[in-house]
């Protein structure tokens, strides 16, 4: 692969971890968190805050050091270890996709994205 398409790959996955961070801070607005998570038991309703908080700071970590690092994700030993473990990372998510969202259009485009954000972070790494 050029590494210029490599760097770009990894830009683009920086930029899209950007979407990702404002796409999970905006959960609470979004699927209406105060009420139903009333519903979950006050310990069950704040893991899940705690983890999708968790969530964005790992998004806000990816995209800084995919935006800042990029050299690095694609030559140092440690920066490729790392470049593999967010891909991995996305690969994961979209092999549970199907498994607790099922098939439908809207997890099937999901499926699709968290596949793309692998390809941003696999690609280069086995192409280089």
């Amino acid at each position: 692969m050029n590494p210029s398409t490599a760097t770009l790959l990894v830009k683009i996955g920086g930029y899209a971890s950007i979407g990702w961070l404002i796409f999970h801070l905006l959960f609470w607005r979004l699927f209406d968190w105060r009420a139903e998570l009333k519903r979950l038991s006050y310990l069950n309703s704040g893991v899940m805050q705690v983890l999708n908080l968790c969530l964005s700071f790992i998004f806000l970590l990816f995209a800084f050091v995919s935006l800042w690092h990029t050299q690095e994700l694609l030559t140092a030993g440690i920066g490729r270890t790392v470049a593999v473990g967010i891909g991995l990372f996305w690969f994961f998510r979209f092999i549970l996709q199907p498994m607790f969202w099922g098939t439908s259009l809207s997890s099937v485009f999901f499926a699709f994205l968290f596949v793309l954000m692998s390809a941003c972070y696999l690609a280069p790494w086995t192409l280089l």
